[in-house]
């Protein structure tokens, strides 16, 4: 189970502009047509869904969020040392990978 102060401190970031948006999902964001001002708005509705602690670089965690009707999932590497968080990348999740709900990975 993900620590809920990650979660707030993800939550925290993203209200005071601490992010350091990757040239990887800047790259995604564009071919995927989503606005980053998407992402931020949806800072309401975030949930973590998956945990990766052992990520390359820094901690990171799958963030479910919704957008109007529009369900986002969001990777964020977190940099507590430097209080920011890192955008790594976002899509729109499909059903063929996930199951009803968008939450849970389906089986392989």
């Amino acid at each position: 189970m993900v620590d809920t102060d990650i979660l707030q401190f993800i939550k925290l970031c993203v209200k005071q502009r601490k992010i350091l948006w990757t040239h990887h999902v800047n790259m995604r964001l564009k071919d995927r047509f989503i606005a980053r001002n998407t992402l931020l708005s949806s800072v309401g509705s975030y949930e973590i869904i998956e945990e990766y602690a052992q990520d390359k670089y820094l901690p990171s965690y799958l963030v479910f969020a919704k957008h109007n009707d529009d369900v986002l999932h969001i990777q964020v590497a977190v940099d507590r040392d430097n209080e920011n968080i890192r955008i790594v990348t976002a899509y729109k999740p499909t059903l063929d990978k996930w199951e009803e709900g968008f939450r849970k990975r389906r089986s392989k």
